[in-house]
């Protein structure tokens, strides 16, 4: 190809080339002046929109303005209103008070004349007074001291009367409830105390196969019979009982042995001196093992545990000690339960009180061997093992027999006249103790101004009713005490007796 050729080539696609941007040039300039012409109605139409929103928006708050102003002036009367009427009311109040602060001002100036006529009438008073005081003095013959201190004095003696009155008020008031409340628990203890009535008597006499076994018993010359007193300390009285040999001694461990022993030679039926020592000694063995064990079995029944073995062999030796024909042992059981039931009720400790009940009597135990009362020696053997004080006051105070008495003292005082009393527990002939009432009742009828008399409680009370027109309250006392110290002189009895004078007024009349 030549240059010309190439030439011609060029040319055309130049050209083209400049067609074709001059086509694109002009479509694309026709479409922006349409995009232009859309945009510029979009801005028309967009524009007068909005000068419409405008006036809808200028209209709407001008009509709020228009509502704001009218409903802030309508508040605004009524705010101005209100406050005319508070100024009119503050102003009435004012007013008010003006006339009332003039009307206390003239009362003021009445009440100053007033008290100007007061003073007035006191000073009169007061001279009217001095010279009435100076008049009874000289009438009287006494200064207005000593008649201020004899008053005083009249009065002091008045209140004090009438003190002392109310107070013995109250003492019959809380003895009356104290009385009640003590008659309650013991009703219930007893009716909780479901014991048996034991009583028996220690074995005095052993019975023998035939009257053949006294001769064996007495022995050649009476060895034998010497042999047996000399190892147990026991008198032996063999008499005319048929087929018996009694027991004599004071020491009931004694003849507990004894008993033993001898039971256990006539079963053998070999005895002779040396026979006699070897079961004595074995007696007194079996006789020591049952002590300990009576002890420890009264001690398991009752619940009282930690017990030294000193106080359960004491405890047991009781097993063969009888007061009025009750065992003391069984005695002891009964009040420690008593006594449990007691404090239970008042709420204090049962088991303090149990220990104090069981060992109240441990003293009668060695009474024989000690000088004192056995509520004593008891309290002093319970110092040794027992670190209770309780339990040491309960058995010293069981009698009454100490300056004071605490809760534990009076527990087991009731619970051992409890134990005591009820029907069946003590042995006593009926011969003795219809003559022991007999007499309590004699000696009170032998005072003058008594009555009626009448004793009761197996003997343990009596109760007297005298004449109240010739015995006044103090008399009543003055003969309770004389009465006492009579029965005291001229009575054996077991325990204590209560004393009770009755003193009884009576106004009748009738309607007619």
């Amino acid at each position: 190809m030549d240059v010309m050729t190439v030439s011609v080539y060029v040319s055309s696609f130049i050209i083209g080339l400049v067609l074709g941007a001059a086509i694109v040039f002009f479509f694309r300039r026709m479409a922006i002046n349409r995009q232009l012409r859309a945009a510029q109605r979009k801005a028309a139409r967009t524009l007068s929109e909005a000068r419409v929103q405008a006036g809808e928006l200028t209209n709407k708050a001008r009509e709020e303005a228009d509502g704001t102003k009218s409903s802030a002036e309508a508040e605004y009367r009524e705010r101005r209103s209100e406050v005319q009427r508070q100024e009119n009311r503050l102003q009435s109040k004012t007013e008010s008070l003006d006339r009332k602060l003039e009307g206390v001002t003239q009362r003021e100036r009445g009440l100053a004349n007033k008290e100007k006529a007061l003073e007035t009438a006191r000073g009169q008073l007061e001279e009217a007074k001095s010279k009435e005081i100076k008049q009874l003095e000289l009438i009287s013959g006494m200064s207005s001291a000593e008649a201020k201190d004899a008053l005083l004095e009249r009065i002091e003696v008045e209140m004090e009367e009438e003190a002392s009155r109310r107070l013995r008020e109250w003492e019959i008031k809380l003895k009356a409830e104290a009385d009640l409340r003590a008659q309650e628990v013991l009703a219930q203890t007893i009716q909780r105390s479901a014991s048996e009535v034991v009583s028996e008597t220690t074995v005095v006499s052993v019975p023998l196969p035939s009257d053949e076994m006294k001769g064996r018993l007495i022995g050649r010359e009476g060895r034998n019979i010497r042999a047996l007193e000399q190892a147990t300390g026991v008198d032996l009285i063999v008499d005319d009982t048929p087929e018996a040999v009694t027991l004599s001694s004071f020491d009931p461990i004694r003849r507990e042995v004894a008993r033993n022993a001898l039971t256990k030679l006539i079963l053998d039926g070999r005895i002779h001196p040396a026979r006699i020592e070897e079961v004595v000694k074995r007696a007194e063995e079996e006789v020591d093992a049952e002590i300990v064990n009576a002890g420890e079995q009264a001690a398991y029944q009752v619940g009282v545990h930690g017990l030294r073995p000193e106080l359960i062999k004491l405890l047991g030796r009781l097993k063969y000690r009888t007061s009025y024909g009750q065992n003391v042992l069984a005695h002891s059981i009964e009040v420690a339960f008593t006594s449990g039931m007691i404090a239970s009720e008042l709420g204090a400790s049962p088991t303090i009180a149990k220990k104090a009940g069981l060992l109240h009597d441990i003293g009668k135990a060695v009474d024989r061997e000690v000088e004192g009362t056995h509520a004593a020696i008891g309290a002093d053997l319970i110092k040794q093992w027992e670190k209770s004080p309780e339990v040491v006051q309960g058995i010293a105070e069981h009698h009454g027999e100490t300056p004071n008495i605490s809760t534990w003292g009076f527990i087991v005082s009731a619970s051992d006249a409890i134990s005591s009393a009820r029907p069946g527990a003590r042995r006593e002939s009926l011969e003795g103790y219809l003559k022991r009432l007999t007499a309590l009742e004699d000696i009170a009828n032998s005072f003058a101004g008594v009555d009626k008399s009448y004793a009761i409680q197996a003997g343990r009370e009596i109760r007297i009713l005298v004449e109240p027109e010739e015995i006044d309250d103090l008399g009543a006392m003055r003969l309770a005490r004389d009465m006492v110290k009579k029965i005291e002189e001229g009575l054996d009895y077991p325990g204590q007796i209560k004393v009770t004078v009755l003193r009884e007024t009576r106004a009748v009349d009738y309607a007619k």
